[in-house]
């Protein structure tokens, strides 16, 4: 009979009782404080992320006042920070699984962070374009890597909630950059609102610097890391850690590239399916939150009330996430975040025949739960798709496609509102990616279950042959 393969970093003839698997090991250990300390410090980074990418709105009326721009020379200073998110996502997830998830974490929240500072000495929109770029460039590295890490130190019972939660940081954040804008920028301009949007990010950075710790299902597809990784784990439970003990993983070695393996014939159609969630749901997302308080305000409310209606849309998104997240981790997640898609879809749909503003703002409640929440959840799903050796790249791509999505919602939203379709036109088509989304990702869920099948059956035929040995014994 031919001998089992190694798993990934284990000695050839290497006795198997030192060998332990530190996906185990952590899914083993209760969750300690080195583990809500990673949590606490992603959490704040997508908080940084989610305020540095809502500053930008509020602060636009002021910028074209003081620059006397028209309402067409902003649409460039808000898509330069998309573009830079999609462009910094696709650079940034390969680069990660070269070099690891920690150091190019702590580089993109130094990047995004130096960038926005420079953003506020911008002499002239031209610049402030280009600074904006370069601002998303940091921001689109840093929320796959953050996501990535916090799903490689949690254990898989409490993944999809701990996820979720710290996911929650980016909505908090953008919720306060409308908070901190309205009360700092009658004392320090837009441009002080700049600075400190990166002035904050710039001192979490000597923070991860020393508190961070690189994600030891990396370090285990790496020679010469055992020491590194046994001081980690020492830190996640010092009572079975051993110095001694052969730390490995039992994930195959993928193909060289990280791109590749997102088309390697195992991942290939989930990759397909996920790319299509990600680009329906964020396109779906943006074009709502850009253009959902005029198109409440052509439902004959007033703006105060449109802008209130609006934000029950994040506050949708917010409480979503966290159900949802308790209830990846306790049934078929693909199936939880299909059936929240679909119900997203019907509550989108719905717009388009309510006008009492009670019902209004029941289904944008009921929308941002299921499809900003799903959105969260996807990431969650993302994270567990991939193989270490691809996880940032999967996670990072995915986003970047995403963010495609959102330039199209961003500019569609405009497009179709000046071709004149009504509300209930627009809502109606809107449901159409909520579905679309729903099917793709139930569809990942499909390619998933085949693709572990076999390995659960030759995990079984072992169990089997190994009980048959001992019983001969």
């Amino acid at each position: 009979m031919t001998a089992p393969i190694a798993p990934h970093g284990a000695a050839a003839g290497a006795p198997a009782r030192d060998a332990v698997n530190v996906r185990e090991f952590i899914d083993a250990a209760r969750l300690s404080r080195l583990q809500l300390r990673i949590i606490a410090l992603c959490f704040a980074i997508v908080a940084l992320d989610g305020f540095d990418i809502a500053i930008i709105g509020f602060l636009a009326p002021h910028i074209r006042s003081e620059w006397s721009l028209s309402m067409v020379a902003l649409g460039p200073l808000f898509s330069a920070g998309l573009l830079g998110l999609m462009t910094g996502a696709f650079f940034c997830g390969p680069l990660a699984d070269r070099i690891g998830r920690r150091r190019v974490l702590i580089m993109s929240v130094a990047w995004f962070g130096a960038a926005c500072v420079a953003s506020a000495a911008a002499p002239g929109i031209g610049w402030l374009i280009a600074l904006r770029f370069l601002t998303g460039l940091g921001l689109g590295g840093a929320m796959p890597n953050a996501i990535t890490l916090t799903a490689e130190f949690s254990p898989s019972r409490r993944r999809g909630m701990l996820l979720t939660v710290m996911f929650c940081g980016f909505s908090l954040g953008s919720a306060l950059g409308g908070v901190v804008t309205a009360y700092l920028i009658e004392h320090v301009g837009w441009r002080g609102v700049l600075a400190l949007g990166g002035a904050l990010p710039l001192a979490l950075v000597p923070v991860l610097a020393l508190a961070l710790p690189e994600s030891v299902r990396y370090l285990a597809t790496r020679e010469g890391m055992q020491a590194r990784i046994a001081a980690i784990l020492s830190r996640v439970d010092a009572g079975t850690a051993s110095a001694d003990a052969r730390y490995v993983t039992d994930e195959p070695d993928g193909p060289s590239s990280p791109v590749s393996q997102l088309f390697a014939s195992r991942y290939r159609q989930g990759t397909l399916w996920l790319w299509l969630a990600f680009f329906c749901s964020l396109l779906l997302l943006y074009l709502m939150i850009n253009w959902l308080p005029i198109l409440v305000q052509r439902s004959g409310l007033t703006l105060k009330e449109a802008s209130m209606l609006a934000g029950l849309l994040q506050g949708g998104g917010v409480a979503g996430a966290i159900v949802l997240g308790v209830l990846l981790d306790r049934f078929n997640p693909y199936a939880v975040v299909a059936g929240a898609y679909t119900l997203g879809a019907i509550a989108v749909a719905c717009l388009a025949s309510v006008s009492a503003p009670t019902a209004m703002a029941a289904a944008i409640f009921v929308t941002g739960f299921c499809v900003s929440g799903s959105q969260v959840c996807a990431n969650v799903l993302a994270s567990a798709f991939y193989p270490t050796s691809s996880r940032a790249t999967g996670v990072a791509w995915a986003l970047g496609i995403g963010r495609v999505g959102a330039i199209a919602g961003s500019l569609g939203g405009a497009w179709l509102l000046s071709a004149g379709w009504s509300n209930a036109a627009l809502y109606l088509l809107l449901a159409v990616p909520a579905m679309v989304a729903a099917v793709s990702i139930y569809r990942t869920g499909r390619v998933q279950l085949a693709r572990n099948a076999p390995e659960a059956e030759i995990r079984t035929d072992l169990t089997r042959i190994e009980a048959a040995t001992q019983f001969r014994k």
